[in-house]
C-alpha cells in the first residue's frame, strides 16, 4: 500500500489545502472487524492511545486518571465520588446539559475537602493539544433497554466525545446512522449516561464517511403548562439529511475510512473541531461546521493578521470576499468570523453588518449568546456610538445593520467622535454583500475609515458579465469592491454534497411562438398587452391552483414542524428581538409557494384574481415602493426596502385593502404606515416560515436573503436572469426532509436561456446537468449517468418489479433483498415523477397493485427490523425507505370509507371489501399497529350504525381502556400520568427524558440501588408508545384547533390541572397516490 499525499498544507490549517487519496491495491473481501482494526491501527499510528477497556467501570476509572493529568490534580476517593456525581455524571443532566459542559462551561469551579476551591477543566479549549486523545472499541453499556455494543469511541480527556459506528464495504452508509439512532434510544443515556456526552457522531461504511452532531436537529418543546424544568424536555429528530462530508480546501470530498481519518481525524483537525468549530445555538442545537466554512474562517483570519504585519490595513489588500453559495451556512460562518476576529490583541472592534430586514429574532438572540449586548446596537444610534468608541477589550464585537451604521457616519453632529472611532483597527465584516445597499456602505467607510479590514460573504457574487451599468465604476464587481476571492463553495458544491436541493424548473408556454423566429425574447415579442390579458391571468391562476397540492406535496404525509405561536407579538415588538418566540412541535402536511410577478400592476392582476376564483388557498401580496414596479430581473434593486412613501396613491390603496384582508385572515392589525408596513414584513416572513401562508404574491421582495425551509415552490410569471434567477429559485432549495426532494421552479414565461446562463456562470458551463432535475422521460424511461451508469426508470423498475406477484410471500432471503431493493428505487422514482404534470394517468400499476407491493414491503420491513436484544438479527444490507412509504399512506379516512362501504353492501360483496380492508391496513405502517382496533369495531358494526360517531365512541372508550390498563397494571400515580399522556398526543410524540417521566412512576424499594429503575423506566414508556402509536393517527392533538372531526378527549383533568392547548390537526383528507 503506497502513502497518501497532501500535497499542500499549512500546519496551522484545520482543513488540508490539496487532499491525494491513498492508492487502493487490497483486492480481498473486507469483513467490518477488520476494517475496524485497520482503522484503529491508524489511530494508534497518528498517536492516539488505544486502551482495552469494554466496561462502564473501567471508562470511570480511567476518566478519573484523565481530569487529574489534565488539571495536574489529585482527587481523594470522596472528592472524585462528589465531582463525578454532581458534575460529570449529574442524573439530572442529559444530553442538552452535557453538551453545553464541552462547549460552554467547560472550567468548573470545585471545592475540595481541605476548603480548597479550584477551577477545574473538562476541555481545554485555549490550548487544545493540552487535551489527552484515546480510543476505545466494542464497548457494552449497562442497564438499556436492549444489550448494545459499540464499534469505536474517541475519549477526549477521559470523555466520550466521538463516537464512530462502522458497516462492512457494500452496506448503505445510512445504516450506521440508523444504528447510532437506535442507540441513543436504547442506551446511550444508559446508567451514569457517560455516552450523552458525544458531540461528533462518525458514520462509514469504508468507502463512504460522513460526519454529524450529536443533536442534528432539536425541537424545543414549549409546554404551555410551565411545569418542564429549563433544559428538559428537548426532543432530537436526527435527520440523514444533516449528515456532513469532510473535503479539502477544493472542497474534494475525503469519503474513504483510511483518507477521512488521516485527515478529520488527525489531532489538530479534531480538537479545533471540537474547540473551535462547534455552535451550540439559543435553541440548544449543537452545530458542527462543515470543512469549507472552517476553511473560509481560517483563510479570513489569516489575511487579517497577515495585512497587519505588513501594514496593509486601510486597502483593498487588506480584505477579500467569500463566495459560498445561497443556502451552504454564509450567514453562520461569518459570525463565527467575527467572533474569532476579536480574538486577535490588535484589533480594537469588530464590526458585523446585516441588512436590517434580516436582523430577525433568532439572529439577534444568537449574537446576544455569543457576547451580552453586542446586538443592542441595532435599537439605538447612541448605543453604538457607544461601543464603537468604548475601548472595553471583552466588548469588541459589535452587530449593526447598514441602516444605522450609515445615519452614524452620516451624521454631522458626531463628527468629532467618528473621526476618533475611524482611528481604530476594525475589521468589517458584510453578510450578502451583492446587495446594492453594501456598495454604498462600502464606500462609505473606505473613505471615513483609517485602519479598516473588510471582508464580504456572498452567495452570488457580481462579475463583470453580471454587473449593473449604474453606480461606481470602481466598484461594479464584488472582487473590485472586496479584494481576493479568499474561499469558493458553489451551488455545484452544495448540490453534489447535498448541502442544498437541486431545482426542478417547468417551462409553462401560456403564448404560441413565432415559428423561424430566433431570439430569447420570443416569447416577449410585442407582449406586454398580451401578457397582462385578463385571460392569460386568468388561466395561470387556473393553473396554479389546479397543481398547487401537487406541487407543494399537500396531501402527503404529514411530518413534525416547530412552529412559533406567537408571531403577532413577535413581528409587532418595537424592540426587535426582544419578545421571546414560543414554538410547539406540531403537525403539517406539504410545503408553501412564492409567486413572483412582473410589476406590482401584475401582483394586483393575480391577488385580485385569486380571490375572484377562490382559491380556498391562504393568499397575501406585499411590495413596496416605485422602483419595485420594474427592473432588468438581475435583482440589483433595493428590493426589500420597507419605504412605502414612494408608492402611487393607486398602487398604495391596492396595499392597504390586501393588508385588511391579510388582517382578517390572521387576526392582525397592519397598514401602510411606516412603522406598521414594517410589522407586516416581519409577520408575513415569520407566517411564511410557519407555513401558515400557501401563496405570497412578490414583485421582488422576499427573493433574496429570505429562508423557509417549508417553501418548496417558485411561481414565476417575471423575466429573471443571472443573479437575480439563481437568487429567486435558491429560496426552494434548502433541506427539510426526505420528502423535500428538490425546490420546484415553475415559469409561465421562457426562463430556460437565462437559467442555464446564470447556472454556468455560478456554478461552471457543465453544471446544469448536476443542479437542475432530470427530465420527465428520463425518469420514466430511465437514463445514463454522468459516470455512465444506467438509471433504471419508473417505466423499467416496474417491468422488474412484476416478477414478484403482487400479495404472494417470497420465501427467500435473497428474493426478499431483491424485492425491497426494487421496491425501495421505485418509492424514490416515484416520489419525484408525482411533481410531473404528465405523469397523471401514465402510472403502471393499479392502486390494488400499489397496496399489495406496500403490504409486501411492510411485511418485510416488520420481519428484518431488529427485536428483542439480538443485534445480529438486523439486515445491515438493506435500506427501507419508510418515510417513502408514508406519502403514499392511506389514513383512517380512508378505511372508514371502506367500513360504510362494507356496512351498505350485500353478503357476497361484503367479503370482497373486508378483503379490501385488510390489503389496504397492511400497505399502511401507520395502519398496521391498528388493525386489532379495526377488525374489532367492523365486527361492532350493526346495520343502523353511524359509522363515524360510532368509531369516535369506539375509539374514546378502547382509549380509556388501555389507559386504565397502563396506569393500574404499572402501578403509576394516576394524575400525573393522564396529564404525561395528555401531554405526548398534544405534542406529537411521547417525551422519553426529564421529569414528566420520572413524576409518573411508582415508588420503587429505596434500600435496593436503582431498584430496577431503568427497566421500569423503560416497560412504561414502551407501553406509553404503543397507546400513542395506535391512536394518535387517529385522534391527532389531545385538543385538536381548526378541527371539523369530533375531538376525542384522552381524560378529564380537574379544574385546577387544566390546560389550555393549541395545535394543528393532523390532515383529515384520503392521502392515497395511484
Amino acid at each position: 500500500m503506497s502513502t497518501n499525499k497532501i500535497v499542500i498544507e499549512n500546519p496551522k490549517s484545520t482543513v488540508v489545502a490539496n487532499y491525494q487519496a491513498e492508492e487502493r491495491t487490497e483486492t480481498q473481501y473486507q469483513s467490518e472487524a477488520a476494517l475496524e482494526k485497520a482503522f484503529i491501527l491508524r489511530l494508534q499510528g497518528q498517536a492516539y492511545e488505544y486502551l482495552p477497556l469494554h466496561t462502564e467501570q473501567g471508562l470511570i476509572a480511567n476518566l478519573r486518571l484523565q481530569m487529574e493529568k489534565l488539571n495536574d490534580i489529585s482527587f481523594t476517593d470522596a472528592e472524585w465520588k462528589r465531582f463525578y456525581n454532581t458534575i460529570l455524571a449529574n442524573q439530572n443532566n442529559g444530553i442538552v446539559e452535557k453538551t453545553r459542559l464541552i462547549q460552554e462551561d467547560h472550567v468548573q469551579t470545585f471545592l475540595f475537602d481541605n476548603g480548597e476551591s479550584r477551577n477545574i477543566r473538562i476541555f481545554d479549549k485555549k490550548n487544545v493539544h493540552n487535551n489527552h486523545l484515546q480510543v476505545i472499541n466494542q464497548y457494552t453499556p449497562e442497564g438499556g433497554t436492549h444489550d448494545n455494543r459499540y464499534d469505536v469511541t474517541i475519549l477526549v480527556n477521559g470523555l466520550p466525545l466521538v463516537h464512530v459506528e462502522l458497516k462492512r464495504r457494500g452496506v448503505p452508509i445510512r445504516e450506521a446512522f440508523n444504528q447510532i439512532n437506535r442507540y441513543q434510544r436504547e442506551s446511550f443515556w444508559s446508567s451514569t449516561g457517560l455516552f450523552q456526552y458525544v458531540q461528533i457522531f462518525v458514520i462509514s461504511n469504508g468507502t463512504e464517511t460522513k460526519y454529524y452532531s450529536n443533536t442534528t436537529r432539536f425541537a424545543h418543546v414549549k409546554q404551555n403548562s410551565g411545569h418542564q424544568k429549563p433544559g428538559q424536555g428537548k426532543h432530537t429528530s436526527n435527520s440523514f439529511e444533516f449528515t456532513s462530508w469532510w473535503a479539502d480546501e477544493r472542497n474534494v470530498p475525503i469519503t474513504d475510512l483510511m483518507d477521512f481519518t488521516k485527515t478529520f481525524f488527525a489531532k489538530h483537525t479534531l480538537l479545533n473541531i471540537l474547540a473551535k468549530y462547534c455552535i451550540f445555538t439559543s435553541e440548544q442545537m449543537l452545530m458542527v461546521m462543515r470543512p469549507y466554512q472552517i476553511c473560509a474562517t481560517e483563510k479570513i483570519i489569516n489575511r487579517i493578521i497577515i495585512a497587519h504585519n505588513y501594514h496593509w490595513e486601510g486597502s483593498i489588500k487588506a480584505g477579500g470576499y467569500v463566495w459560498h453559495t445561497t443556502g451552504s451556512g454564509k450567514t453562520l460562518t461569518s459570525f463565527k468570523t467575527a467572533r474569532l476576529s476579536t480574538q486577535l490583541d490588535f484589533i480594537d472592534k469588530v464590526v458585523f453588518v446585516v441588512d436590517r430586514k434580516d436582523l430577525d429574532y433568532q439572529t439577534m438572540k444568537e449574537y446576544d449568546r455569543f457576547e451580552k449586548g453586542a446586538a443592542n446596537s441595532n435599537s439605538s444610534s447612541n448605543i453604538l456610538r457607544r461601543q464603537l468608541a468604548s475601548n472595553d477589550s471583552q466588548k469588541k464585537l459589535v452587530i449593526t445593520t447598514i441602516q444605522k451604521l450609515a445615519s452614524i457616519l452620516k451624521n454631522k453632529t458626531y463628527e468629532d467622535e467618528v473621526k476618533t472611532i475611524t482611528q481604530k483597527q476594525i475589521v468589517f465584516i458584510f453578510d450578502e454583500c451583492h446587495r446594492s445597499q453594501f456598495g454604498n456602505m462600502h464606500t462609505l467607510i473606505t473613505r471615513k475609515f483609517k485602519h479598516y479590514y473588510i471582508f464580504g460573504f456572498t452567495g452570488t457574487p457580481i462579475f463583470t458579465q453580471n454587473a449593473s451599468t449604474s453606480g461606481n465604476p470602481n466598484q461594479k464587481t464584488t472582487a473590485q469592491a472586496f479584494g481576493d476571492k479568499l474561499h469558493s463553495y458553489t451551488i455545484v458544491d452544495a448540490i453534489r454534497d447535498r448541502n442544498v436541493l437541486p431545482f426542478r424548473v417547468e417551462y409553462i408556454s401560456t403564448m404560441k411562438e413565432k415559428k423561424d423566429i430566433e431570439n430569447e425574447e420570443v416569447w416577449s415579442i410585442d407582449t406586454d398587452n398580451a401578457l397582462k390579458d385578463p385571460r392569460r391571468i386568468k388561466l395561470v391562476t387556473e393553473y396554479i391552483i389546479e397543481h398547487f397540492n401537487q406541487k407543494t406535496k399537500r396531501n402527503d404525509k404529514s411530518f413534525i414542524f416547530n412552529k412559533l405561536l406567537n408571531v403577532n407579538e413577535v413581528a409587532s415588538s418595537k424592540k426587535q428581538g426582544k419578545v421571546e418566540e414560543v414554538k410547539q412541535l406540531m403537525r403539517m402536511t406539504g410545503f408553501n409557494s412564492i409567486f413572483a410577478v412582473a410589476s406590482i400592476e401584475y401582483a394586483k392582476f393575480y391577488y385580485n384574481e385569486f380571490k375572484r376564483q377562490n382559491s380556498g388557498l391562504k393568499v397575501a401580496t406585499i411590495f413596496s415602493y416605485g422602483v419595485n414596479d420594474e427592473d432588468d430581473g438581475t435583482g440589483m434593486e433595493d428590493e426589500n426596502n420597507e419605504d412605502t412613501n414612494g408608492m402611487l396613491p393607486v398602487d398604495r390603496d391596492f396595499l392597504e385593502a390586501a393588508i385588511m384582508d391579510y388582517n382578517t385572515m390572521f387576526g392582525t392589525n397592519y397598514d401602510t404606515s411606516a412603522d406598521k408596513f414594517q410589522n407586516y414584513y416581519k409577520d408575513v416572513s415569520l407566517r411564511m416560515k410557519n407555513r401558515e401562508i400557501d401563496l405570497l404574491i412578490v414583485v421582488n421582495m422576499f427573493l433574496t436573503g429570505f429562508d423557509a425551509t417549508t417553501l418548496n415552490t417558485l411561481w414565476v410569471d417575471k423575466n429573471l436572469r443571472m443573479h437575480g434567477l439563481l437568487q429567486a429559485y435558491s429560496r426552494t432549495n434548502r433541506i427539510l426532509n426526505s420528502t423535500k426532494t428538490f425546490g420546484n421552479i415553475v415559469c409561465f414565461r421562457n426562463l430556460e436561456k437565462p437559467t442555464n446562463d446564470a447556472i454556468a456562470l455560478f456554478g461552471n458551463k457543465d453544471a446544469c446537468g448536476l443542479v437542475l432535475m432530470k427530465t420527465y422521460e428520463e425518469y420514466y424511461k430511465g437514463y445514463e449517468d454522468d459516470k455512465g451508469h444506467h438509471i433504471k426508470g419508473y417505466e423499467e423498475l416496474v417491468e422488474l418489479l412484476r416478477k414478484f406477484k403482487p400479495g404472494e410471500v417470497i420465501a427467500s432471503e435473497e428474493g426478499k433483498k431483491e424485492f425491497v431493493r426494487l421496491f425501495g428505487a421505485l418509492l424514490r422514482v416515484l416520489n419525484i415523477l408525482q411533481a410531473f404534470d404528465q405523469f397523471a394517468g401514465n402510472e403502471l400499476l393499479s392502486e390494488r397493485d400499489m397496496q399489495d407491493y406496500l403490504g409486501m414491503y411492510n411485511d418485510i420491513y416488520q420481519e428484518l427490523k431488529p427485536s428483542g436484544h439480538d443485534k445480529e438479527e438486523i439486515k445491515d444490507d438493506l435500506v427501507f425507505e419508510m418515510e417513502l412509504v408514508k406519502q403514499v399512506e392511506i389514513n383512517i379516512d380512508y378505511i372508514l370509507a371502506l367500513v360504510k362501504k362494507y356496512k351498505d353492501e350485500n353478503s357476497k360483496d361484503r367479503e370482497l371489501t373486508l378483503l379490501d380492508i385488510d390489503r389496504a391496513i397492511k400497505s399502511s405502517p401507520q395502519m398496521r399497529d391498528k388493525k386489532e382496533l379495526i377488525d374489532a369495531f367492523v365486527k361492532s358494526i350493526t346495520p343502523g350504525s353511524d359509522v363515524d360517531d360510532d368509531w369516535n365512541t369506539f375509539v374514546h372508550t378502547k382509549m380509556q381502556e388501555e389507559i386504565n390498563d397502563i396506569i393500574t397494571t404499572e402501578h403509576l400515580k394516576d394524575a400525573p400520568a393522564r396529564k404525561f399522556i395528555h401531554d405526548s398526543f398534544d405534542n406529537g410524540y411521547v417525551q422519553t427524558e426529564g421529569t414528566g417521566i420520572a413524576d409518573i412512576m411508582p415508588p420503587l424499594n429505596p434500600f435496593k440501588k436503582n431498584a430496577g429503575r431503568e427497566e421500569k423506566k423503560a416497560a412504561i414508556l414502551d407501553k406509553i408508545k404503543a397507546l400513542f402509536n395506535r391512536f394518535y393517527d387517529i385522534v391527532g392533538p389531545s385538543s385538536p384547533a381548526d378541527d371539523d372531526r369530533p375531538s376525542t378527549q384522552l381524560y378529564s383533568l380537574p379544574e385546577e390541572d387544566e390546560l389550555s392547548m393549541a395545535a394543528e390537526p393532523t390532515p383529515t383528507s384520503v392521502q392515497k397516490r395511484p
